[in-house]
């Protein structure tokens, strides 16, 4: 067992700690301000690499591996959360995707410019009434001919009203039980007819994120754009969710550490009752709980990736990094905000938007309540997920 990262990843943490300090932090108040997402900004991530940490190099990536991947959302999302969301879209749950499940043609076509921003993806699985449900799903694709016809809609897709390309999981059967062996995974373009593309603007946090709806209306879809095989949609979309989920945790675990950051910060600065606030105990145990919960988020965070980079199942692993780190994140920003005091509840100081963006990550890739089902019938031996390494 060995701690260390290695010299590489070293080099990669520097490389992206430098980015997100010299072409992120000098701007991510305002654009939270001003709901502003900023294209060149993706792809100048692209341009470094940032995208195709996991990704072989005959498809454009660098084959550095998952632990890198980790390393390097964390260091953005301790800049701008808004910009983690890219790290799946753009990396471990649209291209992922095609990579692991998709014909040699698809990858050729689709995962290189994806995962160099060529081309903006998504992934579409949430719909207004099935959420944590993925099995209840109510959009279909009924065959015809060569093609399946599409209709649905789907709900807080991130990437939405950006999107060129992404991976869309509707209803082939709908009659077969058990209903999630009715689910089937396709490649959707944004040129297809039938396809309405909504922004939704009044979002809590991650203002710079473009999220929003995706409906389908009679949307032709060929046949060759099928992601796997028919009724196999459940598995596959279960599967990037191991993936997606490193991102979000590698997500939660940056916007803790930043509001362990302006947290020591504003201790070493503010005065009460004629000394530094971060003597007092009560805030000393804030940064304790803190910097403790980032740490071993962060190390859990760590193995689930380690156990991707030796193509090891991670569903529980993956699981149990999401569920600590997103739980220490929420509380973590509500640390600062209560060091801040008064000043936390202004958009003057970063704590309030680390505040609002934290919420989140309760949510994505699986909501805190789901999280803990997994991980507990694991634990209980009803619905097993572990694997033996």
């Amino acid at each position: 067992m060995n701690f260390f990262l290695t010299e590489e990843q070293k080099a990669v943490r520097r490389l992206a700690r430098d980015f997100a300090e010299k072409e992120i932090m000098p701007i991510v108040a305002e654009d939270d301000h001003t709901h502003r997402f900023q294209r060149e900004i993706i792809l100048k991530m692209a341009g470094q690499g940032f995208f195709g940490a996991a990704f072989p190099e005959k498809y454009g990536g660098s084959n550095i591996g998952f632990v890198a991947h980790a390393i390097i959302v964390e260091e953005i999302s301790r800049a701008e959360s808004s910009l983690r969301h890219f790290f799946n879209m753009q990396a471990l749950t649209c291209p992922l995707t095609i990579l692991n499940w998709g014909t040699e043609k698809q990858r050729e076509k689709y995962v290189q410019k994806l995962i160099r921003c060529e081309l903006f993806g998504a992934n579409a699985m949430t719909e207004p009434n099935a959420g944590s449900d993925v099995a209840s799903i109510q959009t279909t694709a009924i065959e015809d001919g060569d093609s399946f016809v599409i209709n649905g809609s789907k709900m807080w897709i991130s990437n939405a009203p950006i999107m060129d390309a992404g991976v869309v999981y509707v209803k082939t059967d709908p009659r077969i039980v058990p209903k999630h062996k009715g689910i089937s995974c396709f490649i959707v373009e944004k040129e297809m007819a039938g396809l309405t593309r909504k922004e939704i603007k009044d979002k809590l946090g991650h203002h710079c994120a473009p999220t929003g709806e995706l409906i389908f209306e009679n949307c032709m879809v060929p046949r060759d754009n099928l992601v796997g095989e028919l009724g196999q949609g459940f598995k596959i979309a279960m599967n990037a969710l191991d993936y997606g989920r490193i991102s979000v945790a590698a997500g939660a675990v940056g916007v803790a550490q930043a509001c362990i950051d302006e947290s020591i910060r504003y201790c070493n600065e503010r005065e009460a009752f004629g000394k530094k606030i971060g003597e007092f105990q009560m805030n000393q145990q804030k940064i304790a709980d803190m910097i403790a919960g980032t740490e071993a988020s962060r190390i859990l965070l760590y193995k689930a990736a380690f156990l991707a980079d030796k193509n090891v199942r991670n569903t529980l692993e993956s699981t149990i990094a999401k569920h600590v780190a997103s739980e220490t994140c929420v509380r973590a920003a509500r640390f600062a905000v209560e060091i801040f005091g008064g000043y936390g509840y202004s958009e003057e100081y970063p704590v309030a938007r680390l505040y609002r963006d934290a919420i989140l990550y309760q949510t994505g890739e699986g909501s805190s309540n789901i999280t803990s089902m997994i991980i507990a019938l694991d634990g209980l031996g009803w619905k097993r997920v572990r694997v033996d390494y």
